[in-house]
């Protein structure tokens, strides 16, 4: 292992965070080390530049009577902030405890990676790859891959295949191999309430204007009744009843039981939705969240105004038959209704993908299975995903194929968090599922 954990540690020291125009370079120059590693893997490799960060492409000699499997990552990553809880250098990547722990070892550079060294190994090994291969990576995942979408539509017959295969899922539990057939959708706003024309003294003028901060902490409360349920008018008007098969397999799925929640989160108990246990609220249910809220003064001490605006980030992870555009309609209706007189109200929408849902019990779904139970020596559970990864709905859209969610993320990996970390076995255990599953997908086709 000491040979690819070198250079998975060359791959994480690169600052590849997209969001951030002060490492574009950074980034293009992650890509370029990326296309030199599959050239030297045996693969042909080509960058592709888009009006953002490069899509970069890797594929070995294909052959009409194999099936074409298309495996996809992204190679950049979030930032890193804040720096202060960091008990490492974030691109200075470490083993401690044994995990690897720096930005971006989870999401998504240890996941892919570790195909890319499986791929290597086979073709070292064997000469060639039992499928035909075409491995992609953006560099534009964590601001919503707004370029990928064109490319694969300008791309089309250069990437049709039969299958897509991602890990950028997670597994529920160490040991416990995890396939996932569904990943919640997104759709984001930023709201800002405007009232005075500039802070106000509050002993002079309040009770006699309205103040935003007030407002817009009434408008967030008002997203959800009592019973945890989302209050919008028409939010689960689309939303399907969970199959009883689901309920049956996920109250036994191991890592998430409420002590298991508790631990990991660092939370005094849990909450949600009533009615619906843990795993269905974090894997079936639709949400709305409140990523960030402010206004008015935040230093040491007092100071007694009342601020002229204030401003909440807000995102909906959204279930199967839900339209993000239909639901941010609702939600923009639905904060107009609560807001009060006296302030205006400004919605910026932001990024949406749709939810993803496909058939676990197909002929790939099995062969996968297979793979993971090889692998990791036990048989896999099946879950939906709480997280979203939008281009994978864009994939069945453009490409029209199914993809296999084979995640190797632990519950405590800390993606997009300070002291992010990959365990080393899992590493390892990508590298061999890698090696089984492409032989698995070959041998469906072949009897087929």
């Amino acid at each position: 292992m000491s040979r690819w954990i070198d250079d998975f540690f060359e791959l994480l020291r690169f600052p590849s965070v997209s969001t951030d125009s002060r490492h574009d370079a950074d980034v293009r120059a992650c890509a370029e080390w990326l296309a030199s590693r599959m050239t030297s893997a045996g693969l042909q490799s080509a960058i592709h530049d888009t009006d953002g960060h490069p899509v970069v492409i890797g594929r070995n000699a294909h052959d009409s009577d194999r099936p074409t499997v298309l495996v996809y990552g992204h190679y950049d990553v979030q930032p890193v902030d804040p720096l202060d809880l960091w008990d490492s250098d974030p691109f200075g990547p470490e083993i401690r405890d044994g995990k690897i722990w720096a930005r971006g070892a989870t999401d998504n550079k240890g996941q892919f990676f570790a195909h890319l060294c499986g791929i290597t190994e086979t073709i070292e090994e064997c000469g060639e790859l039992p499928v035909n291969l075409i491995m992609l990576l953006e560099g534009e995942e964590e601001i919503g891959s707004p370029n990928l979408r064109p490319f694969l539509e300008e791309h089309r017959s250069e990437l049709a295949c039969d299958v897509i295969v991602v890990s950028d899922t997670g597994m529920v539990a160490p040991g416990v191999p995890t396939m996932g057939y569904g990943l919640r959708g997104i759709t984001c706003c930023e709201v800002a309430v405007r009232g005075p024309a500039r802070d106000l003294h509050s002993g002079v003028y309040g009770g006699a204007v309205a103040n935003p901060a007030t407002v817009i902490g009434q408008l967030v409360a008002s997203l959800h009744d009592h019973d945890g349920r989302v209050a919008i008018e028409g939010f689960y008007d689309d939303v399907a009843a969970l199959e009883e098969w689901e309920r049956e397999m996920w109250s036994a799925v191991p890592g998430m039981g409420e002590e298991d929640l508790l631990k990991v989160t660092g939370s005094p108990s849990t909450y949600g939705e009533s009615g619906y246990t843990s795993a269905e609220r974090l894997w079936a249910r639709p949400t709305a969240e409140v990523n960030g809220i402010w206004g008015g003064y935040q230093g040491e001490g007092s100071k007694t105004v009342l601020p002229a605006e204030a401003f909440a980030k807000l995102s909906f992870r959204l279930v199967p038959h839900q339209d993000p555009v239909d639901v941010m309609d609702k939600v923009e209706a639905h904060l107009r209704k609560h807001c009060p007189e006296g302030v205006s109200l400004e919605l910026t929408r932001g990024h949406h993908g749709q939810a993803y849902y496909t058939d676990p019990h197909s002929a790939h779904g099995k062969a996968a299975q297979q793979a993971l139970s090889e692998t990791f020596g036990s048989d896999p559970v099946l879950i939906r995903e709480g997280g979203s990864i939008p281009i994978i709905q864009d994939f069945k859209e453009v490409l029209g194929v199914d993809t296999l969610l084979l995640g190797l993320a632990l519950p405590d990996c800390q993606i997009h968090s300070p002291n992010e970390n990959f365990a080393v076995e899992n590493f390892e255990g990508g590298i061999r599922l890698n090696r089984v599953l492409f032989d698995k997908l070959a041998a469906i086709e072949t009897e087929s």
